[in-house]
């Protein structure tokens, strides 16, 4: 197993290993690689719908997306943005805040990939904590936010009054590392609890911006067979559509289930 680093703020790719035969021990130095990388890049697999999900389920039970799934393995979204389609959610975020207990990791797996673009960022979201004024850090961690699927329901074409919704503390600190992480996202923060949207939106968007600074960036450029994990408890992630307009990118998604923030 060799591994080898992204890029400073977090990331790393693991080498020769076929995680579809993984025992106990490499699955365990896999864990501890990916708690201290929090993205982590498989190359070269080859994986059926059945082994993706067999290998995720290894960290836990799986979480549903309330509005995707294929027919067939539900537990698994098609990400497809062939030519001028974007994918729908074209926000920096973090998968499903607005669950109360959102998913601790996504994993993805590449079936057909562009030959130039279609990269996925990531944004390491304890950086983003670390790197705030010790004034600001206290503020936040008195504070809890509101998170919805209000405007993702409508994309789908769903009722927005009965989409999820949850409240998070703004900073979360991690269940396995401790470390302390920002927990706010433009895509499905909306305010902080108790405070006006108005009110809000000032502080929101100074922490949006803060949250996807380049020096706290990782970029992954997709292959096919490439299998990639984060950590949702501490990484932000945009999906970058900058590929041709000719050429699909399919991709395999899912989560597994994480535990209240707190």
């Amino acid at each position: 197993m060799k591994v080898t680093r992204i890029a400073a703020p977090l990331g790393a790719r693991i080498e020769g290993i076929d995680v579809r035969k993984a025992n106990e021990v490499e699955w365990l130095e896999i864990n501890q690689h990916f708690l201290a990388h929090q993205v982590i890049v498989f190359p070269n697999q080859n994986l059926t719908e059945s082994d993706h999900i067999a290998f995720a389920r290894r960290w836990g039970e799986l979480v549903r997306h309330p509005y995707a799934g294929m027919k067939d393995f539900p537990d698994i979204i098609e990400l497809q943005n062939a030519g001028k389609q974007k994918d729908i959610n074209q926000h920096w975020h973090s998968d499903m805040t607005y669950n109360k207990v959102p998913p601790k990791f996504t994993m993805l797996y590449a079936r057909e990939t562009p030959s130039i673009g279609g990269d996925t960022a990531f944004s390491n979201q304890i950086l983003a904590f670390n790197t705030l004024s010790k004034g600001l850090r206290s503020v936040l961690l008195n504070l809890k936010a509101e998170h919805t699927a209000a405007n993702l329901a409508t994309q789908y074409r769903k009722d927005s009054e009965k989409a999820p919704n949850a409240v998070h503390p703004v900073i979360r600190e991690h269940d396995e590392t401790h470390e302390k992480a920002l927990f706010v996202c433009r895509a499905f923060t909306s305010r902080f609890q108790g405070w006006g949207v108005k009110e809000s939106q000032a502080l929101l968007s100074f922490l949006f911006e803060h949250s996807v600074r380049p020096e706290f960036q990782a970029r992954h450029h997709w292959q096919n067979g490439d299998l990639v994990m984060w950590d949702n408890r501490s990484v932000l992630h945009f999906a970058v559509h900058d590929h041709s307009d000719d050429e699909p990118r399919r991709i395999h998604r899912l989560q597994v289930e994480g535990t209240v923030p707190a």
